[in-house]
């Protein structure tokens, strides 16, 4: 007599006969097209076991893997050059990434100069390269080999004051000072340039000195006061 469809799926479920019975959970994944628990375990030893042994028959060849240790010299990449600062020649062995900023701060040790932003937009990083103004944020130290730089520590003359900086002090055009390093080579560098004769020149000019205390009209009393 045939056997019922029910039968049929009893028979394959027991493995034709003796076999352990599959768990229904893998049937409907196995109908469904995909792949049973049961099928992925072992998928996933026999993956175990082909690495394992790929990773021991590499160690017998180069020796382990993990642990490499890396024999990149130390100072790979600097390159040794001369910066003019203040009047005076400074040897530096330095990536070429390495901004300006950085250099005088974390290398030679002038903390005038501020760092704000570092993104070249609150003027705190203000130097003079040549006589200009420049963000040292955005400038990188090896492209100023044969340039002049002057710093704020750079300004005086031993005990005497720069002009620029004797006027900050008489009209209080600071108050917590971090700017202030900034705005005054920022100001030097504008009489410097010719563009600080009127109010109106020294307001655009040091536009980009920002002040976050707010002694915008303190500053512009000083350096009008520094133009004499």
């Amino acid at each position: 007599m045939a056997e019922t469809p029910n039968e049929a799926r009893t028979r394959e479920g027991s493995g034709g006969g003796g076999g352990a019975a599959r768990n229904p959970e893998d049937r409907g994944e196995e109908e469904r097209g995909g792949i049973s628990r049961r099928g992925f375990l072992g998928v996933a030893a026999a993956t175990g076991a082909a690495v394992g042994l790929g990773g021991c028959e590499a160690g017998s060849r180069s020796g382990p893997v993990v642990g490499k240790v890396d024999t990149t010299p130390v100072g790979a990449g600097e390159h040794r050059f001369v910066l003019h600062i203040n009047g005076e020649e400074h040897a530096v062995e330095l990536e070429p990434r390495v901004s300006l900023l950085d250099a005088l701060r974390e290398y030679l040790g002038m903390t005038g100069t501020k760092k704000g932003c570092d993104h070249g937009q609150c003027g705190a990083c203000t130097v003079l390269v040549n006589g200009e103004r420049r963000l040292s944020c955005l400038s990188l130290a090896i492209m100023h080999q044969n340039d002049r730089i002057t710093t704020i520590e750079g300004l005086a003359k031993g005990e005497e004051l720069h002009p620029v900086q004797a006027a900050f002090i008489a009209c209080d055009a600071f108050q917590c000072g971090y700017c202030t390093p900034g705005q005054i080579c920022s100001a030097v560098g504008l009489i410097h340039e010719g563009r600080a004769k009127t109010e109106e020149e020294i307001r655009e000019g040091m536009a980009g000195n920002i002040c976050r205390c707010g002694a915008y009209p303190n500053i512009v009393r000083a350096v009008r006061q520094a133009m004499g």
